[in-house]
């Protein structure tokens, strides 16, 4: 059997475990890659980049009537009862995920309005590796970090995570399996870009992933839907027993 389908393998459709990273900077680049894209994806990331563009909610409306799923890298991080405003805030537009990076009380109040939002913990950003965790402080390892925060975030009744891939076996062994582990950082063997703990999309499934976050090699790609549709394509193999 394939190494993907373990006891903490959850009944998601299998389309639905890719999530495109629609960074771009204006609504009609937006538009015209979720045209482009069409069937080969049906679950979107409307992250900072776009929020700025001041069409963030128009084109979630529009997702939505389209059957799609979204999934909303935000990122709060504030007072707790600003984040608490905000989750409420936001869950009034029927976002599927929501992701918070902050400590308990944050994660707390971000849980008590989250609606039927689903709120993901950040635990450590795939740009960041030793180096960085030594700069901003931290005495512990990345995979410590990544355990700690995992922990905690399901203790107060976070949904799930997003974490580097690499990181997915060591959740899977140490945390409780309902926790949902979606992994960004998604890259070919040869990534040469910021990103520094990467993984391909099987790899992520073998170690843990339940969902996989994909921008650029989508949406700098020759054509977008090719290779959106063969990244689902290895994703139901990976996923196959």
């Amino acid at each position: 059997m394939n190494t993907a389908r373990t006891s903490w393998h959850k009944d998601i459709p299998t389309e639905q475990r890719l999530i495109f990273a629609l960074d771009v900077p204006d609504l009609d680049q937006a538009r015209q890659l979720i045209q482009s894209l069409g069937d080969s994806v049906h679950f979107y990331k409307l992250g900072l980049e776009f929020f700025l563009s001041g069409h963030y909610f128009e084109l979630a409306a529009e997702l939505k009537d389209k059957g799609k799923r979204i999934f909303a890298d935000l990122k709060l991080f504030d007072i707790p009862p600003t984040v608490g405003r905000a989750v409420a805030q936001l869950s009034r537009h029927e976002v599927d995920f929501l992701t918070v990076h902050g400590n308990d009380r944050m994660l707390e109040a971000a849980v008590e309005n989250r609606g039927k939002t689903g709120i993901l913990a950040v635990t450590a950003l795939t740009s960041l590796d030793r180096g960085d965790l030594d700069d901003l402080g931290f005495a512990c390892d990345v995979e410590t970090l990544v355990l700690s925060r995992a922990r905690r975030a399901l203790d107060l009744g976070c949904t799930g995570v997003i974490s580097s891939g690499l990181e997915a076996a060591a959740l899977r062994r140490e945390v409780d399996h309902a926790l949902t582990v979606v992994c960004p950082g998604i890259r070919p063997v040869d990534n040469t870009d910021e990103q520094k703990r990467t993984l391909s999309a099987a790899d992520a499934f073998a170690a843990g992933a339940d969902y996989i976050v994909v921008g650029r090699p989508i949406r700098d790609a020759k054509d977008p839907r090719a290779a959106a549709e063969s990244l689902q394509t290895e994703i139901a193999t990976a996923l196959t027993p």
